[in-house]
């Protein structure tokens, strides 16, 4: 009698157990059916979101029928005193008319193909360059770059960045995860190319690119020379060294038939209007 009653008492514990389990599952059914459409739209909008910026963006390079006319912009610090000192808010205003006009603003690896292909990635393009890397190029230019969503390369002097008002390491390893700036080479001690032995030159031009591949983890292409003195020899020695091509001072829009170690930069100078900046941009490729 006692095993009947306890065969008994562990079919009603099984049926339990099943009964609860079906419950269980109808409740979890019901939950699902019943979650709101936002929360679930949002997820699959998340995922969506999540894939689309997975995707890499393309952009397609066109070329030209004839030689490319690349303005390069020369700039230094962007700060008061001198004419070679541009103040914040004349660089943000200027920044503000490239944006507004479509400007695509190339990095220097952009430029190097821009110029030794004969192609564009937009119709209306400009390359900025800052010589010397000033410290204000960080506190004073990247925001500026970063609202306006341009880029800009920077040209180092290499044995500066321990001085007080000069970028240091740190700050350009930091600038350039922005993706708003990049780096050339301004040589070591910023001296006179012209006036060195050739040992001395080759000196200068290889150790500040070593140290900015070195230390930025980059194939640096660009040299500019500084106050935009070189020689035959200089050239020669840039192209040794593993330069794409070399940036003078030399006022005018780039073109590759003035040499790839011998481009000229359109000087922008304090107190500039933005009428007579637009004119330095008037160049029409095809």
């Amino acid at each position: 009698m006692r095993r009947h009653w306890l065969i008994g008492g562990l079919s009603l514990l099984c049926l339990a157990g099943i009964w609860g389990g079906f419950a269980w599952h109808q409740h979890r059914l019901a939950a699902t059916a019943t979650q709101p459409q936002a929360t679930r739209t949002t997820q699959h909008d998340q995922a969506t979101t999540n894939r689309a910026a997975a995707k890499p963006t393309t952009t397609t390079w066109h070329h030209l029928k004839h030689p490319l006319k690349l303005p390069i912009l020369m700039y230094h610090s962007l700060s008061t005193g001198n004419q070679l000192r541009v103040p914040p808010a004349q660089f943000a205003r200027e920044m503000a008319y490239l944006k507004r006009h479509h400007y695509r603003t190339l990095s220097a690896a952009e430029a190097v193909r821009a110029l030794t292909t004969n192609s564009v990635p937009a119709r209306h393009v400009v390359w900025i360059t800052l010589d010397d890397a000033y410290r204000d190029n960080l506190t004073a230019g990247l925001p500026i770059l970063q609202r306006d969503h341009l880029h800009a390369t920077i040209n180092v002097i290499t044995g500066f960045t321990h001085k007080s008002n000069h970028l240091t390491l740190a700050q350009m390893t930091k600038m350039a995860t922005t993706n708003r700036v990049d780096f050339a080479s301004h040589t070591v001690q910023h001296l006179d190319l012209d006036e060195l032995s050739t040992s001395q030159q080759r000196r200068e031009l290889s150790a500040s690119k070593t140290w900015l591949d070195t230390h930025l983890h980059q194939q640096t292409q660009v040299l500019c020379y500084p106050a935009g003195r070189a020689n035959a020899t200089t050239r020669r020695l840039a192209r040794q060294a593993g330069y794409k091509v070399a940036l003078t001072t030399n006022e005018g829009v780039a073109q590759l038939s003035q040499g790839r170690y011998n481009l000229a930069r359109l000087r922008v100078t304090p107190g500039m209007s933005t009428a007579t900046f637009a004119t330095l941009l008037a160049v029409t490729n095809s």
